[in-house]
């Protein structure tokens, strides 16, 4: 009983707690709910107030807009009719000048049928000054225009041959004078030797008895000596001294070389002379190669092969004419620089093509073929440039220069072999070769006479104007060219020129 009475207040309690709150939270749903409603209530009254002021807004908006576009389009309408004003005025411009134009017209029509009747006119008053000047002449009018037609080409013929011949005298006259120029400012810039040096295969002995010690028992010494240096010894009567012969200059500079070492020591024996020999070879070898790296060392070349080094080396033991081949080389290169530079042209290429131009020349070989067509075959297998192998090529006259720096080392090289001293040649032997050449072309039927000039580097051949016509001066020519090639040496080219001219003279007395 005491344990009932003691749960009772406290559940008591809790219901009266649960019954306020519950009393509270309806409140505060009803406070709410109120205040939701006001909010609602103000929130459509406010969206009724701003649409009711957008609405205002828009009316006025469109109002303005409207405005606007009648503004405009009254604008629009007062510029349109402006134009349409300006339009019609230009029409009525337009109208007056046609109907001027018009009568502009019909005037120029009446005076062109007055032209036309004048023409006509003076058309029938030209036939009878014509007839007249006929009657009067005896010569029809295609007559006389023939004969002032040709009156009048004969003049303008004759003027303009004066003015060529005029133009081509001048022209001759100044390119000489600059030519003259250019070859003596380059020719004075070039420093020479006068040629001295002769290659003599002579080898001097101490005396008569050193003669057997060379041939050698049953002459084992001599053919051990020939058949490795490749050359002939010719012993003869010539006091203390013996002769080598071969083509090859290389070949006989080492047996030269190489005998001279042999006679000064004094011990000749098939073994020795296979010695001393190799050892020569090798030594003219090296030689050789400095004396081709020097040449292009002191000229300022690059990019040389090793092979076209060494074929410019062996030139140093070849000579023409008596004029060393390396030195000749070294002298056109230098040449050709200097015209090149005075001519504008490539001045590197021209002394390149300048100093191989006789690199055929150093080449070993039974070839048929010149020393510029083996240049040329030489040049193109290391590689050269076509215009360094053209000059080379060209520069005999055996193809034709296709640019300046092939004429170039042409003239280079005549100057070089030309010029006083280069070369030597006995006055009986100079002679003798001017009168064979003179003497091939008078045994050619209808010749009237030759003339070697230019030192023999020209045939002038005058001929007979009745028995010779132009195309048998031209056969004539190929055929003595031929001859001299096939009966005389000599070296470079020969120009053969045919004369055949006529001669009418009369006297005026």
């Amino acid at each position: 009983m005491d344990l009932k009475l003691w749960i009772i207040p406290p559940l008591t309690g809790l219901t009266l707690g649960w019954i306020i709150r519950w009393l509270y939270a309806r409140f505060q749903l009803t406070a709410a709910e109120q205040l939701a409603r006001r909010i609602k209530e103000d929130a459509v009254k406010d969206a009724d107030a701003i649409r009711k002021e957008m609405l205002l807004e828009a009316k006025e908006k469109i109002i303005s807009e409207r405005n606007h576009a009648e503004r405009e389009t009254r604008e629009r309408r007062a510029e349109l009719q402006r134009l349409e004003h300006r339009v019609l005025q230009r029409e009525d411009a337009i109208e007056k000048k046609f109907r001027q134009a018009e009568r502009v017209e019909q005037q120029l029509a009446e005076k062109e049928k007055g032209f036309k009747a004048r023409e006509n006119a003076l058309l029938q008053e030209e036939d009878r000054y014509r007839l007249e000047l006929e009657r009067i002449s005896g010569l029809t009018s295609g007559e006389a225009k023939a004969q002032l037609i040709k009156y009048l080409e004969n003049e303008a013929v004759h003027d303009a041959q004066t003015i060529i011949n005029k133009i081509e005298n001048e022209a001759n006259i100044n390119a000489e004078k600059k030519a003259q120029d250019i070859l003596v400012t380059a020719i004075q810039r070039l420093t020479t030797d006068v040629t001295s040096e002769v290659t003599v295969s002579t080898v001097s002995l101490p005396d008569d008895e050193m003669k057997g010690r060379i041939i050698g028992r049953e002459g084992r010494n001599i053919r051990t000596f020939e058949t490795i240096t490749g050359v002939d010894i010719i012993i003869d009567d010539t006091p203390e001294a013996v002769v080598i012969s071969c083509f090859d200059p290389v070949r006989r500079e080492i047996a030269k070389i190489s005998l001279d070492r042999l006679v000064s020591d004094g011990r000749i024996h098939p073994a020795r002379i296979e010695e001393v020999v190799s050892k020569v070879s090798r030594e003219v070898s090296q030689k050789i190669f400095e004396e081709g790296e020097k040449l292009i060392y002191d000229l300022g070349l690059h990019n040389i092969s090793q092979d076209a080094i060494r074929l410019l080396g062996r030139l140093y033991f070849r000579t023409s004419y008596g004029q060393n081949v390396l030195k000749h080389s070294r002298e056109v290169s230098q040449l050709a620089s200097l015209l090149a530079a005075e001519l504008g042209a490539n001045r590197e290429l021209t002394k390149r093509a300048a100093v191989l131009h006789d690199i055929g020349k150093g080449v070993d070989t039974d070839s048929d073929l010149n020393h510029a067509e083996i240049g040329m075959d030489m040049a193109r297998k290391m590689g050269e440039d076509a215009r360094v192998i053209n000059a080379i090529g060209a520069h005999h006259g055996d193809i034709e220069p296709c640019c300046i720096e092939s004429v170039i080392v042409q003239i280079a090289d005549a100057i070089s072999a030309a010029r006083p001293g280069a070369r030597r040649e006995s006055l009986d032997s100079y002679i003798k070769r001017l009168k064979n050449l003179e003497n091939i072309a008078t045994g050619f039927a209808g010749v009237e006479k030759a003339f070697a000039i230019q030192a023999g580097r020209e045939l002038r051949v005058v001929v007979y104007n009745e028995q010779v016509n132009d195309e048998q001066s031209r056969l004539m020519a190929r055929n003595v060219a031929k001859k001299i090639e096939g009966d005389l040496h000599y070296p470079g080219r020969i120009k053969v020129t045919i004369i055949r001219e006529t001669r009418i003279v009369e006297y005026a007395r």
